[in-house]
């Protein structure tokens, strides 16, 4: 677990208790025009640019406003991991084994079980198959069991709108195999779909087991071969550099399960809200309903994301992690078509976020600057939103070209 700086939380809260607008010149100008963008409503639009390493606000609009802030939730959430599980953390995923081993024979069940690993596939259900081909199984007397109980049975996040359940994220389970796919569809039972990909991998191997189906592993369960997944600071990288909501959400309820013993999406927000607060993060305004950033009941402020922005930049374990996974404009991610007349893009590092009725772009500018941009509305304008969030980088772009 990496340690919470203390020195730094305590600076950032003399930084925002100011909150005085030290910008002036050419760069307050350009800031306060990007906020000001045509189809952008500033009544419910936050920016903020502070220095770094100290955190000196520099220029600052409604910093605490409570805002959605679409995918830039998953700030917190990376944060959070990172604090709580590390950044070499691997998923786990198991077979246990119900009975006993009689020659070639297993007598009794075996248990695959998942921890939330959002990546696992069949090449790796495979690895697990290799494994009890090499310790000499053969034959499986009681059949397969695929075991979810490491997380709830909950498939969807609160606040979610229905529509969202299949088309924004897989649902959601500790025992997930191919993100629940089978035949370019969505499985309906996650955990059974598993075993049964599991059986057909044993049988084609040459191991017969009796049946697949979903389960929980008993007391006596042992461990027989267990696989794990790429470290966390990889599956960081996918989550923020594509925005990938299914993965936000396993990691979030994985956070859960190892802070507060309970694999749910509730435990994980706890979490995540208990290690910002420990950290010295303004929460006032600030909601944690999901790991995502799709809930309706998500909230935040541009003060709060600024303050992790900063966090992350002054400790030497995180900063390489996040910014190796924050997108870059015109290079793959979610800023692959963002910025690409500016020459100096690529000095930007930042996430993204979209909904309907949000808009967001946080993250840092070269070596200089962090920044916090997020546009409200019923719907959203997508194209105000982004030459609004592209001007406030763009100018900081200029800024630090310009020193």
């Amino acid at each position: 677990m990496i340690g919470r700086p203390l020195a730094i939380a305590a600076l950032l809260a003399g930084c925002f208790a100011a909150l005085a607008a030290a910008g002036t010149g050419s760069l307050d100008r350009r800031l306060t025009g990007s906020f000001d963008t045509p189809g952008t409503v500033p009544a419910s639009s936050t920016v903020i640019v502070v220095e770094l390493p100290s955190g000196r606000v520099v220029f600052a609009r409604n910093a605490n406003l409570s805002l959605e802030p679409a995918s830039n939730e998953k700030l917190s959430v990376t944060y959070a991991a990172l604090v709580e599980l590390g950044p070499s953390y691997r998923f786990p995923t198991e077979v246990l084994g119900e009975g006993r081993r009689v020659g070639s024979t297993w007598v009794g069940r075996l248990v695959l079980k998942g921890y939330g690993d959002p990546a696992l596939s069949s090449s790796d259900l495979e690895r697990l198959v290799n494994i009890l081909w090499r310790l000499g199984i053969r034959r499986v007397t009681g059949g397969v069991v695929g075991d979810a109980s490491y997380f709830d049975s909950k498939t969807v996040a609160p606040g979610w709108l229905a529509g969202f359940a299949g088309n924004e994220s897989p649902p959601m389970s500790a025992l997930i195999v191919n993100r629940a796919t089978r035949d370019g569809r969505l499985v309906a039972n996650p955990a059974l779909a598993a075993a049964a990909q599991f059986d057909r991998l044993l049988r084609a191997r040459g191991i017969v087991a009796r049946d697949a189906r979903a389960g929980q592993a008993g007391p006596g369960a042992n461990p027989v071969a267990t696989i794990y997944s790429e470290p966390l600071s990889e599956i960081l990288q996918f989550m923020d550099h594509y925005s990938d909501n299914f993965t936000a959400e396993m990691v979030l309820k994985a956070i859960g399960a190892t802070a507060e013993g309970r694999g749910t999406t509730t435990a994980g927000a706890e979490a995540v809200k208990r290690d910002l607060h420990a950290a010295g993060v303004p929460l006032a305004g600030v909601r944690i309903a999901d790991g995502s950033g799709l809930s309706r009941d998500d909230r935040v402020t541009a003060r709060e994301l600024s303050a992790i922005l900063v966090l992350i930049w002054n400790n030497p374990k995180l900063r390489p992690v996040v910014w190796a996974a924050l997108p870059i404009p015109g290079q793959s991610g979610t800023l692959e078509n963002r910025l690409l007349g500016n020459p100096w893009r690529t000095l930007v590092h930042a996430k993204t976020g979209t909904t309907d009725i949000a808009s967001a772009l946080s993250g840092y500018v070269g070596r200089r600057y962090a920044f916090v941009a997020i546009e409200n509305g019923d719907p959203v304008d997508d194209w105000a939103a982004h030459t609004a969030e592209d001007g406030v980088a763009e100018a900081l772009i200029g800024e630090i070209r310009s020193s």
